[in-house]
């Protein structure tokens, strides 16, 4: 409504200045006040329908002229579009003041302004994304990776030039080569107990310091891993992210510095091609012999499988309800993909391995399958884990002529999966469908984030003002 009332009250003031008449002349034609005609002009009033007729009529056309949607002229659409724009929350939030148009103000000054609110909303709006937008962002960043087998030597290089000069040499990473790794670049770690709730890390670029999560937090891997991901915001040279594309470029970047660091290249490379030559290649002495998480082990390894060890692979994080959450591939195994193209929050199929290792009871050790799929037999071998949310399995999977590589491609397990035939899994038997398909009505668990649109801000996901305030009372004092 305040759209069309911009444009009739644009409309107005176009056939009044046309026909050479001011407000006052206008008001005492229809015996209206100037203060309020000006008002209908600007479009904060909505006129009865008998003042546009006594307005019409003084201005000698038609009523239906009044009331046509369009702009009168170019310059009024840009007025109207400059008011709307300047009334916006988003124009209200920078807490400048408003431009008032006169009839004084160049056309060219006017188009500018315009410009420059269209592309402030254009920024904003790439900034956040719907579900939908970020699916399909996350899809083209995971087939850009594939193109490249998961492997970007650049980072590599950075990633090994730091923990070289940082002093590594074998074994884990420790927290004090993270911290000389800091060191090189200005920066000072330091652990506090409020961080705001939105971040992971927090960095004063002012101060040289990087705000991690307090020490005693259990794990270690995590804490390291998060702030060489801190670290690695200025490794990369990263500049704010201008869309929400470039947000999880960036994160994937610093995921990928992080592990390089956790599990350097050159070291890493001898440990798997020793393992290779020994045909006992295995994930949990990948894992061991780094001191990192399985799910970081299974990850790095898609890095380097491919590049250095020609080993196409796939890689799987499957929750105990069948849900894929993370995965990637460059040996064909054909992930189901909603339309969007994106893999995640698709079912996994129930005979693959990903699932059938929550069925076995000793999960101490890794649990190894073949299975035959549409697109050919897969040898895999999956970690169980286990979170406040639920369980969970890490897969790593490699097509079958190259299981002779592995620990554990003696074993005797052997699957076949028909999916995407609905008949493999997913259709229940016809006699269970006869009893129970009129008989039950389930409760969805409906995920509320697949309908939200992704939060905005400098970065998404992050309240600005909660990081402000945080850095102001840590920051140091003069």
């Amino acid at each position: 409504m305040a759209t069309d009332l911009l444009t009739l009250g644009r409309r107005i003031r176009h056939f009044r200045t046309t026909a050479g008449l001011t407000l006052d002349q206008l008001g005492a034609a229809v015996a209206t006040a100037p203060s309020q005609l000006s008002l209908i002009e600007n479009g904060r009033r909505e006129p009865r329908i008998s003042l546009l007729q006594s307005i019409a009529a003084a201005l000698g056309i038609a009523l239906s002229d009044l009331l046509a949607t369009e702009p009168p002229s170019r310059r009024a659409a840009l007025e109207i579009a400059l008011d709307r724009a300047q009334g916006s929350t988003l124009y209200a939030g920078l807490g400048l003041p408003s431009v008032r148009v006169s009839r004084t103000l160049p056309l060219e000054a006017l188009e500018a302004l315009v410009g420059l609110h269209e592309e402030l909303a254009r920024r904003a709006n790439a900034s956040i994304a719907t579900p939908e937008e970020a699916r399909r962002a996350n899809t083209e960043l995971r087939l850009w990776m594939r193109e490249r087998d998961n492997y970007l030597p650049d980072i590599e290089d950075a990633a090994e030039r730091m923990s070289r000069a940082a002093g590594y040499t074998s074994g884990a990473l420790t927290h004090r080569a993270v911290a000389r790794m800091a060191e090189q670049l200005g920066f000072q770690i330091l652990h506090v107990g409020d961080l705001p709730h939105s971040t992971r890390t927090v960095t004063d670029l002012a101060s040289g310091r990087i705000y991690l999560p307090p020490a005693s937090i259990p794990g270690g891997h995590g804490l390291r891993s998060l702030a060489l991901q801190a670290i690695a915001h200025r490794v990369l040279a990263h500049e704010r992210p201008a869309s929400y594309a470039d947000f999880l470029r960036q994160r994937m970047e610093i995921n990928y510095f992080a592990a390089a660091c956790l599990i350097p290249r050159g070291r890493a490379v001898d440990v798997l091609q020793n393992a290779k030559r020994e045909r006992d290649l295995a994930i949990e002495d990948f894992r061991d012999a780094f001191g990192v998480t399985h799910e970081a082990a299974a990850m790095r390894f898609t890095n380097l499988a491919t590049a250095h060890l020609g080993i196409p692979v796939h890689f799987m994080r499957v929750g105990d309800d069948g849900t894929l959450y993370r995965g990637y591939e460059n040996d064909e195994v054909g992930f189901a993909t909603d339309p969007t193209g994106a893999i995640e929050g698709q079912i996994v199929c129930r005979q693959w391995t990903s699932r059938m290792a929550f069925t076995v009871r000793d999960r101490a050790t890794e649990f190894h399958q073949y299975t035959d799929t549409p697109a050919g037999t897969f040898w895999c071998t999956a970690q169980t884990g286990a979170t406040t949310s639920g369980e969970f399995s890490i897969t790593v999977g490699v097509p079958y002529v190259h299981s002779k590589w592995f620990r554990g491609r003696d074993t005797t397990r052997h699957t076949v999966s028909r999916c995407p035939d609905p008949t493999c899994c997913r259709q229940p038997p016809g006699d269970l469908t006869a009893r129970w398909a009129d008989q039950s009505w389930p409760s969805a668990r409906l995920h509320a984030q697949v309908l939200a649109p992704l939060p905005g801000g400098t970065f998404p996901g992050v309240d600005d003002a909660e990081v402000y305030t945080f850095l102001e009372r840590h920051a140091p004092t003069a």
